[in-house]
């Protein structure tokens, strides 16, 4: 059944069983200001943080938040020709499991960018916090793909999921579904302290799988913030398992990730894994952080003939199919 723009959206948002995004209070809307609670008797919002949000509101900008930024600002830039060669993004998330926008602006977003395709990898059913799919809503997500990728041709929305690495080293949806998609992002989530020799089972045992296209966020660890340190495996057997079975390493782009860390993303690179440079975006603009991945892969000797989402959706097609 083929839908129109509007129509298609509204069947997105129905069947997605998710909440809609949320509104930004609008300062030039003084009608709805003043039917709306005032910030600081909102639950959870205290003097200072009230405080930012009405001068944000009514100035666009406060003194701290720019100062916020300046002292966690990236710096990037070394990897900008390998970024202006990537045509795609293989690790997008929507408001189908934890994402924050619907499919279709995720799409719009990245063919904005320039991309000719992206990886829709919403979590599997195991992740509920993350609103993970079910096999009904998988298969229901797959009809709304289709019908958006006749609406948004030439760009390309590729079927795909974000599948937990379960303790067992096993896929967390059944065969015949992760067949059907044409990108499987394989992700430890849970048990992340695991012991060294069982996560290093764990996560070859998924490597493994004929269904595992890309290894995400290796490590798990997150370097912003309280920070989370890194699960401990053996890097040398995993990415050999990633370089036999043609596995790849995900470059995960997000900044509180960035992971694999240099010295395992070097390893990699000597072991002669292939890699994806995704951004794990859960909103547009996240879409914006491949050039922190890209950094990355330049600062380790990744070389643009190891990066799959370098090739034509086609070409990926047929790796991730092989």
């Amino acid at each position: 059944m083929a839908f129109g723009k509007v129509g298609l959206d509204g069947a997105e948002q129905a069947a997605s069983s998710a909440p809609p995004p949320l509104t930004v209070f609008n300062p030039d809307a003084p009608a709805l200001g003043r039917r709306t609670k005032p910030n600081r008797e909102l639950d959870g919002i205290g003097p200072k943080t009230a405080a930012i949000i009405t001068e944000v509101a009514t100035t666009g900008s406060t003194a701290y938040l720019d100062k916020l930024e300046q002292e966690t600002a990236l710096t990037v830039g070394n990897g900008n020709e390998l970024v202006s060669q990537l045509k795609g993004d293989l690790h997008v998330h929507s408001l189908w499991s934890d994402g924050g926008a619907e499919i279709a602006v995720m799409a719009r977003a990245a063919r904005d960018l320039g991309h000719e395709y992206m990886a829709l990898t919403d979590h599997s059913p195991r992740l509920t916090i993350a609103n993970g799919l079910s096999r009904e809503r998988l298969l229901q997500q797959l009809d709304i793909v289709a019908a958006l990728n006749d609406d948004l041709a030439p760009f390309r929305i590729l079927t795909g999921i974000e599948v937990d690495i379960l303790e067992d080293g096993t896929l967390d949806q059944d065969d015949d579904i992760l067949e059907r998609l044409d990108v499987v992002v394989a992700s430890v989530h849970s048990k992340l302290r695991m012991e060294r020799r069982e996560m290093t089972r764990r996560m070859i045992t998924a490597i493994a799988n004929p269904h595992t296209d890309v290894l995400g966020h290796c490590t798990g660890r997150y370097v912003v913030g309280r920070g989370r340190p890194q699960s401990e495996f053996e890097p040398e057997a995993v990415f050999h398992a990633c370089e036999q079975f043609d596995t790849a390493v995900e470059i995960n782009s997000r900044p509180e990730r960035l992971d694999p860390p240099n010295d395992l993303l070097a390893l990699a690179v000597e072991t002669g894994c292939r890699f994806a440079i995704n951004t794990d975006a859960h909103a547009p603009g996240q879409l914006e952080w491949q050039p922190y991945g890209a950094d990355k892969a330049v600062e380790t000797g990744v070389t643009i003939d190891k990066v799959v989402n370098s090739w034509s959706a086609d070409e990926l097609v047929e790796w991730t199919r092989r």
